[in-house]
């Protein structure tokens, strides 16, 4: 069976053909890139119209590459928590809303969940800024018409392709309304948002396909008859793409951003293992859950700072940064983009400290790409508190890929777990075909994971 791989980033949108056994075909791989709107206020969005052509676009460059023959089942990664308000025209009312903004509050007037350790409990999430509960209220009060219904990402642009694009349980789960156990909309975090009946989308049955328009099966023939798979969250594709799919293996993914998540075998209906307070919980599907911590900053660190500081490039910058480990470290607060949940903190909260005049471009960046490890090792002792031993940890994402020296920095503060790195570039997709074709538990025995060298 072939497969198409969607992978709707925050800063690219890929699509790539894989084979039966999940590898990517040659040269069968689009991308675009993607450029997400952000301000001194906490702004982070996409333009929806703009990011659906993007999709579009990669679709006709497989499709001229003559990659679309054959393939019978699309699977897709999206990222988790976005939200988009529509008219009742189905157009969009705005921007899309990502996990990187960080205006929304809850309104004046509102009071949040009455037994949060509850609400936590049964959703994975907050009364936080990040999620649907809150952000639906303050996206109403700023509506530039009367709202029809709210979509995620995953719902707007799979909306426009398909004849039906109903929201997965792990897309539903990212918007914090989700109870993971009955895998229904939870009354309280609704009543909360404020959604009254027909504004979320409906939920997608287990085992849900859906299929091309017409007028899309004729602009790409060959996905005439491809069953399309309900989306999957990024993070939890990437666990799956990163071969870590129970207790024993924890995946560190850097992508964009970061995050430390162990995934569990927790089909629908049955109880939920104990959730930390300070970790989120989502659905991978109607029979996993993904736990864990994820950071506004990741990869966007990186690239800051090679826009910023005029870093040297590739190999030279590698070596400096082996150098620069040798000399006194700065201190660094690295969030940037603010806390994601459950912390409150707004974006522009990133501090440098310890600076000199002998100082350089690189010993910031090896503070800043530090930190970041060090926030992932304090998360993962607290993922680990009801485990039996430390976990393995597989480094995985495009961050990850692109400097050996970072791998080498998670691999010593992560110590004395053993560290892993998966080569593979492209965790998500290849997680997500991998859920999309029911062979979650096949990823523990995925190649590609080795050594975290060069």
């Amino acid at each position: 069976m072939t497969i198409l791989a969607l992978d709707l980033g925050t800063s690219s949108v890929r699509g790539l053909v894989l084979d039966a056994d999940v590898a990517p075909c040659p040269g069968a791989l689009a991308r675009r890139k993607v450029h997400p709107a952000t301000g001194e206020d906490g702004a982070g969005t996409l333009d929806g119209p703009g990011y659906l052509a993007c999709l579009t676009e990669c679709l006709d460059e497989l499709a001229a590459g003559g990659h679309l023959r054959d393939v019978e089942l699309v699977a897709t990664s999206v990222q988790w928590h976005s939200v988009l308000p529509l008219g009742g025209d189905g157009e969009p009312l705005g921007p899309v809303l990502t996990w990187l903004d960080t205006r929304p509050e809850p309104l004046a007037e509102a009071a949040g969940p009455a037994d949060p350790d509850a609400f936590h409990e049964r959703t994975g999430t907050w009364w936080h800024r990040c999620y649907w509960s809150v952000r639906l209220p303050w996206l109403r009060e700023r509506a530039g018409g009367r709202i029809g219904r709210f979509v995620g990402l995953a719902e707007y642009v799979l909306g426009a392709l398909l004849d039906e694009a109903p929201m997965s349980v792990s897309m539903a789960s990212g918007a914090g309304l989700l109870d993971l156990r009955r895998l229904d909309w939870d009354a309280e975090a609704c009543e909360l948002a404020g959604v009254r009946p027909g504004e979320l989308p409906a939920l997608a049955p287990r085992r849900w396909h859906g299929r091309l328009r017409p007028e899309h099966a004729r602009r790409w023939p060959q996905l005439a008859d491809a069953r399309w798979a309900a989306p999957v969250g990024d993070g939890a594709a990437s666990n799956v793409g990163s071969g870590c799919v129970d207790t024993s293996r924890a995946a560190v993914t850097v992508g964009t951003s970061a995050a430390v998540r162990l995934l569990q075998a927790v089909p629908a209906g049955t109880p939920l293992p104990p959730l930390p307070a300070q970790l989120w919980r989502y659905r991978v599907d109607h029979e996993h859950v993904v736990t864990g911590a994820a950071y506004s900053s990741g990869g966007n660190l990186f690239a800051w700072a090679d826009r910023e500081l005029r870093l040297p490039a590739a190999a030279e910058l590698e070596a400096a940064l082996a150098r620069a480990t040798e000399g006194p470290r700065i201190g660094v607060n690295p969030r940037f983009g603010g806390d994601r949940p459950p912390g409150r903190a707004p974006a522009g909260c990133g501090e440098l400290r310890g600076l000199s005049f002998d100082t350089t471009a690189v010993d910031l960046l090896a503070g800043l790409m530090t930190s970041v490890c060090r926030l992932v090792a304090d998360d993962l002792v607290v993922l680990e508190s009801g485990l039996d031993q430390p976990t393995e940890v597989v480094l995985g994402g495009g961050a990850m890929a692109a400097s050996a020296w970072w791998r080498g920095a998670f691999t010593e503060v992560l110590a004395p777990r053993t560290v892993r790195y998966q080569h593979n570039p492209e965790v998500g997709a290849t997680g997500a075909a991998l859920v999309a074709s029911h062979r979650v538990a096949e990823a523990a025995r995925l190649g590609g994971i080795g050594g975290t060298g060069g």
